[in-house]
């Protein structure tokens, strides 16, 4: 199952392109047919047990698996959150780990990759997954180096394989061949643990599901990881109804700007009569079953804020949000959003006619920011 990474020493070193979605924002209900989802009812469950955390990582996704047995302990970390943060790494001590068998990238997209390199320096991690897709960012390179640096083994699994991690079956579902679609090249995955099941495919969108569909791989799952942050360009009827979840969970940010999750994927899915839970509305979210029964718990308050509406976030903002920026219009409004993500606000002068003078503008307007309630303000020099 294992075989090295062979990092290429050339790599472009370039920006992600984060989608934008419909700003329409619309809050989830917690409730299906009269049932809470804060208030399912609570299992005697057995030992062993696995434990999925679906971590709270504002607008990113990182999922960490935990089978507690005393003879074989179990660790899996499906996506890495966000490049910006240092909440999964932080999450994970929390959690008193130290050893990861293995971490599963569905994506190189930021939002999924963003923490792997630190993970690797911080924990001592047997092995990584990757789809094969390959990114010309500064994340992506880093994260290669780290997998060198470090020793870590390196896989590409192909959908068909089966592999059976202690007493969890993991089944490679997508994708088959690459596209030009980096969200439909999401790894997809179903985990089998006695009677449980729980589905998980990134990004993927509705060519992806179509796709997973025609195959005839089994879809069915317990626990739904909504894709794509809940976005509507993912979670096709037909899809829905082949998984037939239970719960379903996504993750996003409190009031993100792209609008997730859609408002019609939440009427699509608590019409179907599944229990819907979201990190913006629930925290993080835990999953623990003996593989019989499960139990749902959540931290009900995210710990990822809104961000200030005085701040347009150079990395998270819409087209639309980023031409409030003085001398951003719809062109380099554009440009803006290609060239993503940026370390620093005066990254923003590697846009074509950004030069120091409008540089000066920009911050001297003090809108532009990387988070929340970091806006850059102007302080004269002169």
């Amino acid at each position: 199952m294992q075989k090295k990474l062979v990092v290429y020493l050339y790599l472009l070193i370039g920006l992600l392109i984060f989608s934008g979605c419909s700003n329409t924002m619309f809050q989830p209900k917690t409730k299906v047919d009269g049932i809470d989802a804060d208030k399912v009812v609570q299992q005697v469950l057995k030992d062993p047990r696995l434990k999925v955390h679906y971590i709270d990582v504002g607008q990113a996704d990182a999922t960490l698996l935990q089978f507690n047995d005393k003879k074989e302990p179990i660790t899996v970390l499906i996506d890495t959150g966000d490049w910006a943060s240092k909440d999964v790494v932080a999450y994970l001590h929390t959690q008193n780990i130290k050893d990861i068998d293995i971490i599963a990238i569905t994506h190189p997209h930021a939002d999924h990759i963003g923490q792997l390199a630190e993970i690797i320096e911080a924990f001592n991690v047997n092995e990584v997954w990757m789809n094969g897709e390959t990114a010309n960012s500064q994340v992506f390179a880093k994260s290669l180096e780290a997998i060198e640096k470090n020793g870590v083994d390196y896989y590409e699994p192909k959908p068909g394989e089966i592999f059976d991690i202690g007493p969890i079956e993991v089944a490679v579902l997508h994708p088959t061949t690459l596209s030009a679609n980096t969200n439909n090249n999401s790894l997809a995955l179903r985990l089998q643990y006695k009677d449980m099941s729980f589905l998980f495919t990134g990004d993927a969108e509705q060519q992806a599901e179509n796709d997973m569909l025609k195959q005839g791989a089994n879809l069915s799952a317990t626990i739904l990881h909504v894709g794509h942050h809940g976005s509507n360009t993912s979670t096709i009827p037909e899809f829905l109804k082949a998984v037939h979840p239970e719960v379903a969970i996504y993750s996003a940010g409190v009031k993100n700007s792209y609008g997730h999750p859609d408002a019609e994927i939440i009427t699509r899915i608590e019409s179907s009569g599944t229990i819907f839970y979201g990190t913006d509305i629930n925290g993080t979210i835990i999953v623990e079953t003996d593989g019989n029964n499960y139990n749902v718990s959540s931290q009900s308050t995210p710990s990822h804020s809104s961000s200030d509406e005085s701040c347009v976030n150079i990395n998270t903002a819409t087209i639309e949000e980023v031409q409030k920026i003085i001398h951003i219009g719809s062109t380099l409004a554009v440009e803006l959003i290609e060239l993503r993500p940026y370390l620093a606000i005066d990254d923003l002068v590697k846009i074509n006619g950004i030069g120091t003078a409008r540089m000066k503008d920009i911050k001297m307007q003090g809108i532009a920011c990387m988070e929340a309630k970091q806006c850059i303000q102007h302080i004269s020099t002169d």
